[in-house]
């Protein structure tokens, strides 16, 4: 756990933190839970957050709008220090990693647009062979069966 800063005067609240970055209270305390941002309890058995948490997050919400589980969000935080903000190279290596997955998401998104464009017009009637609903004929083996 981090300690406490200069008698808490850096300090963040989970209040404060939630209003500076514009999320619920609540998921300050979810992300907490799952291990991307830490905190410590002061005199007052309250939460305190460093300030570099303010920038963890904002990553955080970055990646999340692209479309990055919090997963795949935890594991490139992971290789961080806990304790100080991501730098800009540290930024740039953690983009640099989630492009592949971006790409590769775009070009699934690109073939879902193609097979529902050559959907149309099918009605369903077929749904043992339908590429959407049964990618590949994949359950034609339970059928033969």
């Amino acid at each position: 756990m981090p300690q406490p800063v200069a008698a808490d005067k850096t300090a963040l609240s989970v209040g404060e933190i939630a209003r500076r970055c514009d999320i619920p209270v609540s998921t300050v305390h979810f992300y907490e839970a799952e291990g991307l941002i830490r905190s410590w309890r002061n005199n007052g058995n309250h939460r305190r957050y460093s300030r570099h948490v303010l920038r963890r997050i904002a990553v955080i919400k970055v990646a999340q709008r692209t479309g990055i589980t919090l997963r795949e969000i935890k594991q490139a935080l992971a290789v961080l220090p806990a304790d100080s903000a991501p730098t800009a190279a540290q930024w740039q290596a953690m983009s640099r990693q989630w492009q592949a997955l971006l790409q590769q998401k775009i070009a699934d998104l690109n073939l879902l647009q193609q097979q529902l464009d050559s959907c149309i017009g099918c009605g369903c009637l077929s749904l043992a062979d339908c590429p959407l609903r049964n990618p590949g004929d994949c359950r034609a083996e339970s059928l033969d069966m």
